[in-house]
């Protein structure tokens, strides 16, 4: 048996056991070392940590814990609630306003934080129950909520493009960049099919606040709860967009600029310090920990020679490079339906990247594919994460069988929107 059809094997073992349920980190690594002593030779193992150094050196993954510290004091501080508070009284008066203002808000804390878990459950939190209690359909309120909490995996600041641009090798801000249109988009696009839906069909989408227009007041209300978000925005984004700093750098300006946002709310103290540094240090390890396991898996992947043996198989069936891009789109839509996006971008995305780099596929352009993919992976029934997390915090009478009938939609919306991106980049800036 050659090394090649042995580094496929590999490469599905390890996909097989994380869909029985093994831990990710520890399969990735600990069955390519297995693999590496019984077919390599020894010497191939002193070239892992020089690998593992990299990794541990590489200033951009820096921003993966300071994105993650800052999108969790940002959930402690409250100001999501007084954000959907005045947005909703902006919105309300407007047939399917409180949906809209959901949306909204969804996408600022997307800006803001770029922690899909956090969004989604503080928007469920704060929200679903407003909604059910003005006459929502749960099916309409938690495909919003659920759709509107997991814009994070594509709106810079995104964790997900930092890992991206780690693993395709390309310039973390030009991803953010890159990403800026074909977010707004999508969220156009939520916003344009919920005032279409609430006009046809009006009682899915209730007005609901009665009561003259809007006044001075309201608006100054809503500019008020608008203004530290929004300041937040621009000194992590903007100084990226600009290249008045790197990500990492402006991810320290994020998560200093969370502290004082909650410092500012009265929410800053010990207790939520602590909570705050214990969930950045939790998920920052899983994420760490992944990451090392997945270089143990490239090493040996390529060591094994999979890497050549899959050019060379692309290379012998002519396929186009279009048809190679909509098989691999394929692949990781179906697989968000099992496992967690980390682990297709450390699994599936270093196995892919050699053939669309044989192919002169522009990466940024495939990242932005990958990024509107992955973000299907937490909203695809039956496994979808965004689903879980908010069926988590809905009330009782809210069903999973909700939950999944009401992302439907957006999964639609989505789909269309990676289609636009994939045959008209220009239009967006993203090629």
């Amino acid at each position: 048996m050659s090394l090649a059809v042995l580094a496929l094997i590999l490469f599905v073992s390890i996909f097989l056991l994380v869909l029985y349920g093994y831990p990710v980190a520890f399969t990735l690594g600990g069955l390519s070392l297995i693999y590496a002593l019984c077919f390599l030779d020894f010497a191939v193992l002193s070239l892992l940590p020089n690998r593992i150094m990299g990794v541990m050196d590489n200033s951009v993954l820096l921003a993966v814990p300071l994105f993650v510290f800052m999108g969790i004091m940002l959930e402690k501080s409250g100001l999501a609630e007084r954000m959907l508070n005045s947005m909703a009284s902006l919105f309300g008066r407007v047939r399917g306003g409180m949906a809209v203002s959901v949306v909204i808000v969804g996408a600022l804390l997307a800006a803001s934080t770029g922690i899909v878990g956090a969004t989604v459950i503080t928007m469920g939190l704060i929200s679903l129950p407003p909604m059910l209690r003005k006459g929502y359909p749960p099916t309409v309120a938690t495909g919003v909520i659920a759709a509107s909490g997991t814009l994070g995996q594509i709106i810079p600041p995104s964790v997900v493009l930092v890992l991206l641009g780690s693993v395709l090798q390309v310039s973390v801000g030009g991803l953010f960049r890159a990403a800026l249109y074909p977010s707004l988009l999508l969220v156009a696009a939520y916003i344009v099919y919920i005032l279409g839906l609430g006009a046809l069909r009006p009682r899915l989408f209730p007005v609901a606040v009665e009561g003259p227009a809007w006044d001075r007041t309201l608006l100054v209300k809503v500019l008020q709860s608008l203004f530290l978000p929004l300041l937040l925005i621009v000194a992590v984004l903007g100084s990226i967009l600009i290249g008045l700093a790197s990500p990492t750098e402006a991810a320290g300006v994020g998560a200093a600029g969370a502290v004082l946002l909650t410092w500012t709310q009265g929410r800053l103290d010990w207790d939520v310090t602590r909570t705050v540094c214990r969930d950045t240090t939790h998920l920052t390890s899983m994420v760490f920990m992944i990451l090392l396991g997945a270089t143990t898996f490239s090493l040996v992947f390529r060591e094994l020679g999979g890497d050549r043996f899959l050019v060379q198989l692309i290379e012998r069936s002519d396929l186009p490079e279009y048809q190679f891009l909509a098989l691999v789109m394929v692949v990781v839509f179906v697989a968000g339906f099992f496992i967690d996006f980390i682990e297709i971008v450390f699994i599936i995305v270093p196995v892919v990247t050699p053939v669309f780099v044989a192919y002169g596929t522009d990466l940024i352009w495939l990242g932005i594919l990958l990024g509107i993919n992955l973000q299907t992976s937490f909203l695809s029934p039956p496994f979808g994460f965004a689903l879980f997390y908010l069926k988590g915090v809905a009330p009782p009478e809210v069903t999973t069988g909700h939950l999944y009938r009401g992302i439907v939609p957006f999964l639609i919306i989505q789909v269309i929107l990676l289609t636009v991106v994939v045959f008209f980049p220009e239009w967006l800036g993203v090629r």
